[in-house]
Order: structure tokens, then C-alpha cells, then sequence
């Protein structure tokens, strides 16, 4: 039997930094500069909270797939207190109730220090079809905090996965909070899962001025970097505007971020370090 490895999202190393002047190749579009910044700045805090999920849900895939429901989830109990001793489980049949710091010991895993409570339930696990369900209240990493709820399916035979999400997350330090809801499938990244994943599908969440809309196209993220190093964003913000977000690597600390509406352009660096 395979083992299930779950790729489902992006952890996010550093806050996004405009390390460089925006610039604009033209005057005739309405895109503002503050526009495009908040653009980035949107994308990437709906990454971050992606990317804190996607921690939690990795760590809840290694079982035996095609396994009696209960013995798959028995086996998830042992393997999350090898990696996160910090985490009290309860087990009820095939569901998990995991509430991490009620123990002494780390609570980190691919980056990230978790406290509150994540329920795990796997309900379905054959070789065709693997389905676990995952629901998070007051889930954080002193960065964000979530709260709702993922479906997530793979299979023996498959690499890629489809994720499933609807929650809410909220910005620590400002208090500054969105909903969000999203439908991908992810594959390995140059088939190598250790490297990151390449990303297809959409996601649309509410922010504090309105619903913002985003199509992924054949993106590429590593596991480490705060936004994808190629492929392509097309992101509608509350006023209706559109916007193309192009990323390319300039070195292994900074991705170029291309933004275009119309004929304008404007390119914002970002950092993973903050610096």
C-alpha cells in the first residue's frame, strides 16, 4: 500500500516587502500605484492564511491509504505526536480532535508555531479516493488565526490534490480580517514535493473594502517564499478593476512581481526576509 503525501499550499516565510519603487509604463490607465500595492498586498495576506493552513493539513496525511478508516486515523494520532509532542489528541473512531500547547513540548512543523484546535476526520480512504476533512477554531501561528473548514482528496495513483477551503482569517498585529474560499488542485513542483508545488484553480475571499476574485495559472511557489516564482495571478479587486500578476525570479531571496490592467504596468520586488 502507498502512503498518502498531501501538497496543498504554500508556508509563508517572511511578510511581503516592496523592496523597490513601483513604476508605470503608462498614464492612461485608472490603476493607481496604491492600487497595485494593495493588489500584492491582498494576495499576499489570503497566501499567508493559505499557507498556515496548508501546514496544518499537511501534517494529517501520513497513513496508510487504502486502510480501515480507524486504523488511518489511529495512524495519523501517532505520527502528529512524533512531530507536534506539544498537541493533547483525542481519538472518536476515525476522527481527530487536536488541540496544540496542551502539552509541554514543540508545537512547530514546516515553519510554523501552532496553538489552538484542529479536528481531523477521515472519511474516506481507498486507493481510488482518499477524502479527510479538517475543521480549525482559533487556529494559530502568531501570525494569523483561522477558523473553518477544508476538504481535501487524493489517491494512490494521483500526485495531484484538490483542496477545498472556507474560512475566515484574521491579521494579528492589526486585527485586520477576511473570509475566503477557495477550489485547487496542486501537483509536486518539478515532481520533487520537498521543493513546493505548481498550482491551478481559484480562490475568492472578502477583505475590509470588498470581494476580491483570483484565477491561478500554472503557478509555481516554493515552500519558503512569500509569493510564486512563475506562472501567473488574474486578480478582479471590489472596484471591478482587473489586474495580471506575473512573478519571476530575480534571485533566491526576491521574486519580481509584474502587475498589469490594460496597457499600464507596474513592478513591486518582494522580499521573504522583510528587509
Amino acid at each position: 500500500m502507498k502512503r498518502g503525501i498531501l501538497i496543498v499550499g504554500l508556508a509563508i516565510a517572511g511578510p511581503l516587502t516592496a523592496c523597490r519603487a513601483i513604476t508605470s509604463t503608462s498614464n492612461s490607465d485608472p490603476l493607481t500605484a496604491a492600487e497595485a500595492t494593495e493588489a500584492v498586498d491582498e494576495a499576499s495576506m489570503s497566501a499567508q492564511a493559505e499557507g498556515f493552513s496548508s501546514a496544518t493539513i499537511e501534517v494529517a496525511t501520513s497513513f496508510t491509504i487504502g486502510q480501515a478508516l480507524d486504523g488511518a486515523a489511529n495512524e495519523l494520532q501517532n505520527f502528529i505526536k512524533s512531530q507536534l509532542p506539544c498537541a493533547a489528541i483525542t481519538l472518536d473512531q476515525a476522527k481527530l480532535t487536536v488541540t496544540y500547547g496542551a502539552n509541554s513540548g514543540t508545537c512547530a512543523y514546516r515553519g510554523h508555531t501552532f496553538s489552538g484546535t484542529h479536528a481531523i476526520e477521515v472519511s474516506r480512504n481507498n486507493t481510488s479516493s482518499v477524502l479527510v476533512k479538517h475543521t480549525w477554531t482559533a487556529l494559530s501561528n502568531g501570525v494569523v488565526e483561522l477558523n473553518g473548514s477544508a476538504e481535501v482528496t487524493w489517491s494512490a495513483d494521483n500526485p495531484s490534490r484538490r483542496v477545498v477551503h472556507d474560512f475566515t482569517w484574521k491579521r494579528l498585529k492589526d486585527g485586520r480580517t477576511g473570509r475566503g474560499t477557495g477550489d485547487r488542485t496542486q501537483t509536486p513542483l518539478s515532481g520533487d514535493i520537498t521543493k513546493g508545488i505548481s498550482v491551478e484553480g481559484n480562490r475568492t475571499w472578502t477583505g475590509t473594502r470588498g470581494t476580491w476574485t483570483l484565477d491561478i495559472n500554472k503557478v509555481d511557489m516554493r515552500w519558503l517564499d512569500p509569493v510564486p516564482q512563475a506562472g501567473s495571478y488574474v486578480l478582479t479587486n471590489p472596484t471591478s478593476k482587473t489586474l495580471t500578476l506575473s512573478f519571476s525570479r530575480v534571485d533566491d531571496n526576491t521574486i519580481e512581481v509584474k502587475l498589469e490592467s490594460n496597457k499600464r504596468i507596474f513592478k513591486v520586488r518582494v522580499t521573504s526576509s522583510g528587509a
